[in-house]
């Protein structure tokens, strides 16, 4: 990025920011997962079952696909017959 140090400063910060809150977006989803699933199938879950609702993807791929968190989960609730109170 070309201009002066203060610029470059503020756009990495601004950077930084998204990926955290991206991050958080995450966690919050894998222990909704988790708490859903349990840690063990939740993991399983989502590196090996594929969901017609996320593209034919698992949703580490769609994670990895800047897919949000919050969409995965909602098809995932689908697709498990998650109770709404849960959702």
């Amino acid at each position: 990025m070309v201009g002066p140090p203060s610029q470059r400063v503020a756009h990495r910060v601004r950077s930084v920011r998204r990926l955290v809150l991206s991050s958080m977006r995450i966690t919050v989803f894998r222990r909704l997962m988790a708490e859903e699933f349990g840690p063990g199938r939740a993991e399983v879950l989502a590196k090996d079952h594929v969901l017609s609702g996320l593209g034919g993807r698992t949703v580490d791929q769609a994670l990895a696909a800047g897919i949000p968190a919050k969409e995965i989960w909602r098809e995932v609730c689908v697709a498990f017959d998650v109770p709404a109170e849960r959702r």
